[in-house]
């Protein structure tokens, strides 16, 4: 045990060294930090030097480490997600409701349309071809919403209508993963369980709601109050892992969800700034990192050989453009500019974990093979490596 522990301290110093490097190196190129840390997690990872594997001087228990790692990872993008929540006003949102709502959902109707045509025309299953679909469908916005705080409009009409798409994607693409599990899984369920699904979706955000407007506010004010060393800031992290982990438990949506929702109801309080600042150093010191990087270490692009790499090129130009022209039509339609739309459009390309998600829900359930999970990973990964550049181009001229 002591031997794993040291192993797993040592990776976590490369990884935050390896991350704060490469962030470094980005914005010395006029890039998004995340950027230069996504690539270090890349170089660290199987496609290039597989840390855990290769360097046997120093580590012995790679399996123990891949896990322990993934967990910090996923407290890194939960955090993550808090931060993006904090950065809004709720009457923003709100009043984005429209553009995020036909955004969200047409961004999930077409990349799930032409990713199941085009794996279809590789050859893949019919099965396959719907949860290839389901992962171009994915969205994270962690990374967006990251870039975009670093240009400095998050708040912006963009950057809330892209929030709030990506909260109606994030449901949408849930509900239908398990609409599909429940009709070619083993479990079956029927329209009883699609239908138990939608229920608890509903539940989960009412209850939510009700906590975050007329509960939180309360509380965290009182808190505040007490003389309690850092009080308030473990009251935030609580409150963030309770609604993220009621978000799977009983609204069958993905974590971040909930972290998301958390950090809009507490961006209510008086204390927002106090908030923000005590988890920003928490997050982007030690777990954010992790998390860039972890995405890295957990993919090998050299699994994909031959003809397969035509079909994960395809999917990939297939993945970028869907999105844009997706979630940028949703938001034509409802009044934004052919500019507004294609920077909207763009937020919407990363997949990150959660398309990482859905994929790998996939392999586990036997629902798709290894090697078409192997090209979805490698859709995952330049999707989202293309995001942050994309979008600083597209904002250029623009950040306040």
């Amino acid at each position: 045990m002591e031997s794993e522990f040291l192993e797993f301290i040592l990776a976590i110093v490369i990884i935050i060294v390896a991350a704060k490097l490469g962030g470094f190196i980005s914005t010395r190129f006029n890039q998004p930090s995340v950027l230069g840390e996504l690539l270090a997690g890349l170089i660290l990872g199987p496609t290039v030097l597989d840390m855990l594997h290769n360097w046997t001087l120093f580590f012995h228990h790679a399996e123990t480490l891949e896990e322990l790692l993934a967990l910090m990872a996923e407290l890194g993008v939960i955090l993550l997600m808090l931060l993006a929540g904090l950065e809004l006003h709720l009457p923003d949102l709100l009043n984005a409701g429209k553009v995020s709502a036909l955004s969200g959902v047409l961004g999930v109707l077409v990349p799930l349309g032409l990713g199941f045509g085009a794996a279809v025309l590789f050859d893949a299953s019919s099965q396959e071809a719907l949860f290839l679909g389901l992962t171009l469908a994915a969205t994270s916005v962690s990374i967006s919403a990251q870039t975009l705080m670093e240009l400095k409009v998050l708040r912006s009409r963009v950057g809330l209508a892209l929030l709030g798409a990506a909260v109606f994607d994030d449901i949408l693409v849930i509900l239908v993963l398990s609409i599909s599990f429940v009709l070619v899984g083993d479990s079956g369920g029927g329209l009883s369980g699609v239908l138990l699904t939608v229920v608890n979706m509903i539940l989960y955000i009412a209850a939510a709601s009700a906590i975050g407007f007329w509960v939180l506010p309360w509380l965290a004010q009182r808190i505040n109050r007490l003389p309690i060393s850092r009080g308030t800031l473990a009251f935030v992290l609580v409150v963030c892992l309770l609604f993220s982990y009621a978000a799977e438990i009983i609204g069958g949506m993905a974590a971040i969800t909930g972290a998301f929702l958390a950090g809009l109801f507490l961006g209510r309080t008086p204390i927002r700034e106090e908030i923000e600042e005590g988890i920003s150093a928490i997050a982007y010191a030690f777990f954010v990192p992790i998390f860039f990087v972890d995405i890295g270490l957990q993919v090998n692009l050299r699994a994909i050989s031959g003809n397969a790499w035509w079909f994960a090129a395809v999917f990939t130009v297939i993945a970028i453009i869907s999105k844009i022209g997706g979630s940028g039509l949703g938001a034509r339609i409802t009044g934004f500019t052919n500019k507004e739309a294609f920077q909207l459009g763009i937020g919407m390309v990363s997949r990150g974990e959660v398309g990482l998600i859905v994929a790998s829900f996939a392999l586990t359930a036997g629902l798709i093979s290894q090697e078409n999970f192997s090209i979805a990973v490698f859709m995952v990964i330049m999707a989202t490596l293309v995001t942050p550049p994309m979008l600083r181009a597209a904002f250029a001229n623009q950040s306040q």
